[in-house]
């Protein structure tokens, strides 16, 4: 059971995590194509998370991140937001309850002109330790050997905590029940030159309800964008912003390692949805959400894998525009 559930989402797991080691072993485009071949893309849209909608709305700063970074958008006020709620999958008409994935892209901006960008799934944890790992994995999850992904798990033992969650994490029925968590870590500095190595997540205010798969899928196949649409349509939607601060002996290069749930937490603001626009003619559809788009204030730190989700992502930015026309915008619509 561990090893189909892996297969199922394995490819929906990538868009957090893009392997790039060098240019030998290991590119952008390979991944991409391991990730998304050729007779399964979605032309004209992001080769993974393929599927998604946009939204705008606020980052409302309490100032408590300040003690933290002084990146502008921890100072108490509110900032301009503009994101995206989708699955985790290459194919832009996949049925919301066949995709156990679910995403938010995330960019706030502040008045000084910077912009922090991040990218959070709901698992978690990743499912193995290195870019190396997971692209075996795309590999090993797409082979006729009947037996790659028993030795594939075999050498990476890590994988079986995110088959557990995959199995039995709940589902909900709506992007506003989520929580959404950063699995790479970053390194925050405060005005005294101080660093501290963090993960954040967004908390729903939402009560998440849980729903069977199967109930799921009577609600027809783009449930999730409809839901969201008419939820926002009644009141903003909010989520609470959590930065964990980790420990001196914490890991911060592997993204498979939760941190201890007692870590210092620093609640630090809300993101606030209050419009829900359609991909196609929305303010997200040309933005690329690429982990490294970092403020003053946030660095990456040792986890290589937002300089690999960046590498790999410009790349399939680069291909969905070329196939702008197999996306095209409606007749009303113009290019942000």
């Amino acid at each position: 059971m561990l090893i189909s559930i892996i297969i199922a989402v394995a490819a929906a797991a990538f868009a957090y995590t893009a392997g790039w080691l060098s240019p030998q072993r290991l590119t952008p485009a390979k991944m991409v194509e391991a990730f998304a071949p050729p007779d399964a893309v979605s032309l004209g849209h992001r080769r993974n998370h393929a599927k998604g909608i946009c939204f705008t709305g606020i980052f409302d700063s309490n100032g408590a991140g300040a003690a933290l970074s002084k990146a502008e958008i921890f100072t108490r006020g509110q900032y301009p937001a503009l994101g995206r709620f989708n699955l985790g999958t290459p194919d832009a008409n996949a049925p919301d309850a066949t995709v156990r994935v679910r995403g938010i892209g995330l960019q706030i901006s502040s008045p000084d002109g910077q912009e922090w960008r991040t990218a959070m799934i709901d698992a978690p944890f990743f499912p193995v330790a290195t870019p190396q790992g997971f692209y075996d994995l795309l590999l090993a999850s797409g082979s006729k050997d009947p037996h790659a992904m028993e030795t594939f798990a075999g050498v990476h033992p890590e994988i079986a905590a995110f088959g557990g969650w995959a199995k039995s994490a709940p589902w909900t029925g709506s992007y506003a029940e989520e929580r959404y968590n950063g699995l790479n870590a970053f390194i925050f500095t405060d005005n005294s030159g101080a660093e501290h190595a963090v993960r954040w997540s967004l908390l729903p205010s939402a009560e998440p309800v849980p729903v069977a798969p199967e109930d799921l899928a009577k609600r027809g196949p783009d449930f999730l964008e409809q839901e969201i649409t008419e939820r926002v349509k009644s009141g903003p939607q909010r989520w609470t912003m959590n930065v964990t601060v980790a420990n001196p002996d914490d890991p911060t290069a592997d993204p498979s390692k939760a941190w201890p749930e007692d870590r210092h937490t620093v609640e630090v603001g809300a993101l606030v949805v209050q419009q829900i626009e359609a991909e196609r003619d929305g303010p997200c559809r040309e933005i690329n959400f690429d982990p490294t788009v970092l403020p003053t204030g946030i660095r990456t730190s040792d986890d290589p894998f937002p300089a690999a989700r960046s590498a790999a992502y410009a790349k399939s930015y680069n291909l969905r525009s070329a196939e702008a026309k197999d996306y095209p915008r409606t007749a009303t619509g113009t290019k942000p």
